[in-house]
């Protein structure tokens, strides 16, 4: 986007060190695994990137792990919001505090538990006419998209229509197939990572490493993106 760290810092209000530190894949500064998710879609935005694409991303390269959110550091934060300040104990402070930790612990929870999930869902087909020439154009019609990983990478595939094929992370070396008629939508989270066959057609690699890509596939050549 043509920022500087600092230009960068300014629009996400994310301190330059922790910006340089997560360029060099130190995520240390960040304060634990549920800052370093926001600090990343923060910045996606700030760039024009999916912001949750670049978590799954993150949750990938990590193998998935989640690191749980220490109680001390949100009552760290409290504190260096002048709660540290008082003299005799707040209960209802304390209460508050109490409740934002199992809050938190809840969203990491549920964003962990999610960075790998795969959501598959049954193509919408129709049934074949019973005319042998339906049935041959019907045929001709299909769209047969074959995926090999040559590392993990998420997709996002849908049908002409919009109806959901697969949306997940294919893991490295696996090989996955889906037909669909007349069109098959494709979102590639890392266009480099993966290698296509369509309808039999070897198209070689879509992008670059890291690219995120959208494509449209027809029974003939590739569409536009």
């Amino acid at each position: 986007m043509g920022m500087t760290v600092s230009q960068l810092s300014q629009r996400t209000r994310i301190r330059e060190t922790i910006i340089e530190g997560m360029e060099r894949d130190d995520f240390s500064l960040c304060g634990g695994e549920f800052y370093v998710r926001g600090h990343l879609r923060a910045i996606s935005r700030a760039v024009g990137l999916d912001p949750d694409e670049m978590v799954r991303q993150y949750d990938d390269l990590r193998g998935g792990s989640v690191i749980p959110v220490r109680a001390a550091s949100v009552f760290k934060a409290g504190r260096s919001l002048g709660i540290r300040g008082r003299r005799t104990p707040n209960w209802t402070v304390a209460l508050a505090l109490a409740l934002a930790v199992a809050v938190i612990f809840g969203i990491v929870r549920l964003l962990g538990g999610s960075g790998d999930a795969v959501q598959e869902t049954a193509a919408h087909s129709r049934k074949a006419p019973a005319a042998e020439h339906d049935a041959a154009k019907a045929a001709s019609d299909m769209v047969v998209l074959t995926v090999i990983a040559k590392r993990s990478s998420w997709l996002d595939v849908k049908d002409g229509a919009g109806h959901q094929l697969f949306q997940g992370t294919v893991a490295k070396g696996k090989t996955s197939t889906w037909k669909a008629r007349d069109q098959v939508k494709v979102v590639f989270g890392d266009a480099g990572a993966v290698r296509l066959e369509v309808n039999g057609k070897d198209l070689g690699t879509p992008g670059k490493k890291g690219e995120m890509l959208r494509r449209t596939y027809g029974p003939g050549v590739p569409g536009p993106r």
